[in-house]
């Protein structure tokens, strides 16, 4: 028994001495030396977060126009751009992220290209190429919105316009634009090689309007001109009279010899190669985007038909922010999908034996191109993916959205939502993470088409709600 005790008390101090004081001391300053910098890392990471922040934030410049009860804008110019940001709840609830749309309807000229249009006409002034009130005529192609905006402040400022648009865009924009007294050509879809494609036609026109003192509309056909026409820097033409000679100084104005003030000159907007196109975006709308987002926004997506929106906001938010995901949303029938995913502007839809009535065929308007402009051309450097939406997809989109939030938009606002709602599933976002997308316009512009019942049975398009339900319940996409 005593030896028993004797073994247990040995085994008792052993213990008591393991482990030594030298060696408990050492252990408890390695924990606390640990501890310590683990929480000098974490302040330094959070100041350092803490001071970008403050950086960014003091980059943002002022908006260029304040809407306030008290104030008094002048003119339409000053109900364009500051549109505010909308939380689209019906897909942010589904998804668990936030889909936020620029309202861009809300311009005075009901869509996206108001931006645009204020942009080219202003820069135009500033530049010495048109004066108002002088009898000048702006020259545009297009699908019918950036016509409309045009129209819009042309009116305003004391120009005429000519608008050339395919003969199949919806009947309401054609309206639009013989109500603010726009003259409005209509010619068949054709692609841009072809000379009388709307694009080309609107050049000739412009061109021709130095010619004589009255445009003969009918007459498609016609040499061109050189003794009274000229390239801008934004590759636009602007046409006077052949016995003005004109000519580019180093600064990139234009000086008139022996001009007369009030000499009435056509100007071609060319908003597909205009850098002006891409500085309304650069300099407006992706500031704006940032400052409601207070820097917060993950991803960016915007449909392309010039593709000045995506390029002038994809830019200046990569400038603010390198890690902010840009895509674009791409119908069927066009290029840029394939351009941005395989580097090759080619559309299946384009092979021999397959090729449609003409190279964009679908009931989406406004975006969608199968060619590079300078505009695209400043937005493929920084876009990330792209996502094909097809014309069902687009006819869902805008149903839900006006069952489920009470949205009437037209058919690109719907395609961006629907590449939104594909990106978040894509990523598996689900915490809140913010993406901004543009709501290019009203549905009001699309009655004839997208929402046209008729039209749509007869173009074989589904009226399927299911396909975005199902979306948005189903698992991670591949």
């Amino acid at each position: 028994m005593d030896g028993w005790t004797s073994k247990l008390t040995e085994s008792l101090f052993s213990w008591s001495q393991w482990p030594s004081r030298m060696a408990t001391r050492h252990v408890v300053i390695g924990v606390l030396l640990g501890f310590s910098f683990s929480i000098t890392s974490t302040s330094i990471a959070v100041f350092f977060q803490r001071r970008k922040k403050e950086h960014q934030l003091q980059q943002f410049t002022p908006r260029p126009i304040e809407l306030r009860s008290d104030e008094i804008v002048s003119g339409v110019s000053g109900l364009i751009g500051n549109t505010p940001l909308v939380r689209i709840n019906s897909l942010s609830d589904a998804l668990g992220v936030e889909i936020l749309g620029k309202a861009e309807f809300l311009n005075i000229g009901g869509s996206v290209k108001d931006r645009v249009a204020l942009q080219m006409i202003n820069d135009a002034e500033n530049q010495g190429l048109i004066r108002p009130y002088t009898g000048s005529r702006i020259f545009e192609g297009t699908v019918g919105s950036t016509g409309i905006s045009i129209a819009t402040i042309a009116r305003a400022r004391g120009y005429e316009t000519t608008i050339i648009m395919p003969d199949d865009v919806a009947q309401e924009k054609v309206k639009a634009l013989q109500a603010l007294g726009a003259t409005v050509e209509r010619v068949r879809p054709a692609s841009i090689v072809d000379k009388k494609q709307y694009v080309n036609l609107a050049r000739q026109r412009a061109n021709k309007f130095g010619e004589a003192d009255s445009i003969d509309e009918s007459d498609p056909d016609f040499k061109t001109q050189t003794s009274h026409a000229f390239h801008s820097p934004s590759d636009t033409v602007l046409v006077t009279k052949p016995s003005h000679h004109v000519e580019f100084n180093t600064t990139g104005s234009v000086s008139f010899e022996d001009d007369e003030p009030d000499q009435p000159r056509g100007f071609f907007a060319d908003q597909f190669e205009n850098r002006s196109n891409f500085d309304a975006h650069y300099t407006g709308t992706g500031p704006e985007i940032w400052r409601q987002t207070n820097g917060n926004l993950v991803a960016f997506i915007a449909g392309a038909g010039t593709g000045g929106t995506v390029a002038g906001v994809g830019q200046y938010l990569k400038s603010m922010n390198q890690g902010v995901f840009v895509a674009i949303a791409d119908p069927e029938g066009s290029g840029l999908y394939n351009k941005v995913k395989h580097g090759v502007m080619f559309d299946r839809r384009e092979a021999e034996g397959t090729k449609r009535r003409h190279q964009v065929d679908t009931v989406v308007e406004g975006i969608g191109i199968n060619r590079l402009t300078h505009n695209i051309e400043l937005a493929l450097p920084i876009l990330d993916d792209a996502f094909r939406i097809t014309d069902a997809e687009a006819v869902a989109m805008s149903r839900y959205l006006v069952k489920h939030d009470g949205l009437f938009l037209g058919s690109s606002s719907a395609c961006n939502l629907m590449a939104c709602v594909k990106l978040a599933k894509q990523k598996d976002w689900r915490d809140g993470q913010q993406i901004v997308t543009i709501l290019c316009d009203s549905g009001t512009r699309h009655y004839s088409k997208l929402w046209n019942d008729e039209y749509l049975r007869k173009a074989e398009i589904p009226i399927d709600l299911s396909i975005v339900e199902d979306l948005l319940g189903s698992p991670l996409l591949p």
